[in-house]
């Protein structure tokens, strides 16, 4: 059944596979995508079939306590977009891989634990999670030099957030929005038009911006964030002007940038070109 989410769901990756993930800080539990699993341990190309089949086993043979342990949890899809999903906690994931026969049960196994350890690791020293990602930026073939940016930016992007919420600006839909108005003031272009220019569909728009790109979009958040410091608003539409006036401080830096070089900052790398190195031809 849909239970009320909290704290925070990402993605991690199993031999480069992926597995969406939630973390409970009530329960202090990870929750895992059953049919992301599924999908990995049989490589099958109908996940939910199998699943839907295995349900129907598993009862049958009056296990009714895994049930206890599934929930419904809306995480997003490789459309974009948030669905609910069968989900479980480590517990029950061990039941369900007992009853799947696949040579990559136990190596799996392992992996699971290595999640559970991580966590209680990063809980005691914060700073591994930063170590961790910049482990998989480099598997991906990111340089050095942009995951330093990249995971800088990410802690900029968490003390605005961490900001609009003290500000009672809701996650979701009021984040997009004054996302979009810090984005479309620096670099002239909404997200939606820079994931166009850089032939992106859903992928993070971040992890697809030159280090130019990602210093411009941190003196913009940074400068929202300490603009909405000192004003303290306290209506959505007060938000708006900020993040207006914190994105219009790095939009003048990227005109002067732009008159002194003669190109144009934000171009159409997206990170395969990134990871390849410089384009054959000139993109602007």
């Amino acid at each position: 059944m849909p239970v009320n989410q909290g704290t925070m769901s990402n993605v991690k990756l199993y031999e480069s596979k992926k597995v969406r993930t939630h973390w409970n800080e009530e329960k202090e539990l990870w929750y895992f995508s059953v049919i992301d699993v599924i999908e990995i341990l049989t490589g099958t190309n109908n996940p939910r079939r199998y699943w839907s089949d295995l349900k129907r086993k598993l009862e049958q043979e009056g296990f009714s306590q895994l049930y206890e342990t599934i929930v419904q949890l809306k995480l997003e899809s490789s459309d974009g977009k948030k669905y609910l999903t069968d989900c479980t906690d480590t517990q029950g994931l061990l039941r369900i891989i007992q009853s799947i026969p696949s040579p990559k049960a136990e190596p799996f196994k392992q992996w699971l634990a290595q999640v559970g350890y991580e966590r209680i690791e990063e809980t005691e020293d914060p700073e591994l999670s930063f170590d961790r990602a910049m482990e998989t930026y480099l598997v991906k073939g990111y340089s050095k030099a942009w995951i330093n940016q990249r995971l800088k930016s990410i802690e900029v992007r968490k003390e605005l957030t961490d900001e609009w919420e003290n500000r009672g600006v809701k996650r979701g839909m009021d984040f997009a929005v004054l996302t979009d108005i810090i984005t479309k003031e620096w670099s002239g272009k909404s997200v939606k038009q820079n994931k166009k220019h850089k032939d992106l569909k859903k992928e993070n728009l971040r992890d697809h911006m030159t280090n130019l790109e990602l210093v411009l979009n941190m003196l913009a958040e940074a400068t929202t964030s300490e603009i909405s410091k000192k004003k303290k608003p306290i209506t959505l539409d007060e938000s708006k002007v900020i993040a207006k006036q914190g994105g219009a401080v790095a939009g003048n830096a990227r005109k002067e940038i732009e008159v002194r070089t003669g190109d144009k900052v934000v171009s159409k790398l997206n990170a395969k070109k990134i990871v390849e190195g410089k384009p054959k031809k000139k993109l602007k």
